[in-house]
């Protein structure tokens, strides 16, 4: 409890004072504005751009890794096959990677002029690609190397919810005759519903902290192309040029708020598709 205080609970209120300021976070030098950083914010493109920038990396990402998580969860779940420990080890090992690391590491294979991407390109004839330094291909960049570093960990929640599936319902179906497909589809599936939820929901918060990834791999650029929400707020509160604390500290906690109404939007929606599947079957 002290440490949630000191580390959660005292930064966010701090926050919420601080977004009721003009302060530039350096010296004393402060005044009270009220809503003023709010009524500023509505009327800034730029931090809903990087809103819409965030909301579209959810939008892309979240599905494919919770779908390609599944679908590996499943083939690595199933006894007969070989190897499974290793390759279980595999998928993870990027998660265990520090996020800067990879980052800057991921700079270096997509280099246009020196990167093992580019090179494997030109030998079989193919124009080099600058990834990350253009604005039509950095955001699926950020994109794909994001859902590479953290498919490992959503990887581990299905693992875990398919523990919960008896086996002894898989092998009264399959006493049935059910296949593999018709024990999968009317046995797993259904069971493996109610976590849905949770490793969806556990999915956006993470994606929502893409923070260090792009810094360390755009910088927010090419044109702001990868600017999302959080990369906003540290330029706006410490990057070059004149720092605006009080207002970076508006946008924090204007996304926060967004982004416990995103969940709860995502969690409603997503018990009433369960429960209207429950009320069906």
């Amino acid at each position: 409890m002290i440490l949630f205080t000191l580390y959660t609970v005292w930064p966010s209120l701090s926050s919420l004072y601080y977004s009721m300021l003009e302060w530039r976070g350096l010296g004393q030098d402060r005044s009270f504005t009220g809503l003023a950083n709010f009524a500023r914010l509505l009327t800034d493109d730029l931090f809903w751009a990087s809103l819409g920038i965030t909301l579209l990396i959810i939008v892309v990402t979240v599905p494919i890794r919770v779908g390609a998580s599944l679908l590996l969860a499943i083939m690595l779940n199933d006894p007969r096959l070989p190897f499974a420990g290793l390759l279980r080890t595999a998928f993870f090992v990027p998660v265990v990677a520090t996020t800067a690391i990879v980052g800057i590491l991921m700079g270096f294979v997509l280099d246009p002029s020196s990167g093992p991407v580019n090179a494997l390109r030109e030998l079989v004839g193919l124009a080099p690609i600058d990834f990350l330094g253009s604005s039509d291909t950095a955001l699926g960049s950020v994109m794909a190397v994001h859902v590479w570093k953290w498919l490992g960990v959503t990887l581990i929640y299905w693992l875990a919810a398919l523990q919960t599936v008896p086996r002894e319902l898989l092998e009264a179906a399959e006493i049935d005759g059910a296949s593999s497909w018709q024990r999968l589809r009317h046995v797993t599936l259904p069971l493996l519903t109610p976590f849905t939820i949770i490793i969806t929901v556990l999915t956006v918060v993470e994606t929502m902290q893409i923070f260090d990834l792009v810094v360390t791999m755009t910088g927010g650029g090419p044109y702001f192309s990868t600017m999302v929400t959080e990369v906003y707020i540290y330029d706006t509160a410490f990057g070059e040029g004149r720092p605006d604390l009080g207002y970076a500290s508006a946008i924090g906690v204007a996304f926060g708020v967004i982004t416990v109404l995103l969940i709860a939007l995502l969690t409603g929606l997503m018990s009433l598709a369960r429960r209207r599947q429950e009320g069906h079957q």
